[in-house]
C-alpha cells in the first residue's frame, strides 16, 4: 500500500459564536470561507475554514459561526507550487465532519434541538481555497 502524500496532524476550533435569538427557522443556510497558509520549511499547510449558519435572507444575522484550523503535513519537501490539486478539496473534506460534529456537540449541549449539518460535497470551495493560499 502507498504512503498518502499528506496527513492531518491536529486541528483547533479558534472561533466560535451562538445566538440562538437569530435562528428563525428549520431551515438552513450555510456561507463557506476557506484560506490556507503553507510553510515551506516544514511542509505544514494551515487550513483556515469557517462555516456561518442562518436562516434565509439573513446572512447578516447568522446564529452560529465557527471557524476551525486544521494543520497538514506533507510527507515530503513539497514546493508551494507542487501542491497537488486533490490536497485542496481532499483536506476540506477531511476537516469538515470535525466542523459539522462540533457544531452538532455545542448546539445540543445549549439545551435546543441541536442542528445537525448535512453530509456535503464541497467540491466546490476547492478552487477558491487555492486561489486564498499563500506562503506563511
Amino acid at each position: 500500500m502507498q504512503k498518502a502524500a499528506f496527513s492531518i496532524i491536529n486541528y483547533r476550533f479558534d472561533k466560535v459564536s451562538i445566538n440562538l435569538s437569530n435562528h428563525k427557522s428549520n431551515d438552513l443556510c450555510l456561507d463557506f470561507d476557506t484560506k490556507g497558509l503553507y510553510d515551506k520549511n516544514n511542509s505544514t499547510f494551515e487550513l483556515i475554514f469557517s462555516i456561518k449558519v442562518f436562516n434565509e435572507n439573513s446572512i447578516e444575522n447568522p446564529f452560529v459561526e465557527v471557524q476551525c484550523n486544521g494543520i497538514f503535513k506533507f510527507d515530503n519537501n513539497t514546493a508551494f507550487g507542487e501542491i497537488p490539486d486533490f490536497f485542496y478539496r481532499n483536506c476540506i473534506a477531511i476537516l469538515f465532519p470535525f466542523l459539522r460534529a462540533y457544531i452538532s456537540m455545542i448546539t445540543i449541549q445549549s439545551n435546543v434541538p441541536g442542528i445537525i449539518l448535512p453530509t456535503l460535497n464541497l467540491t466546490s470551495l476547492e478552487d477558491k481555497l487555492k486561489h486564498n493560499t499563500s506562503l506563511k
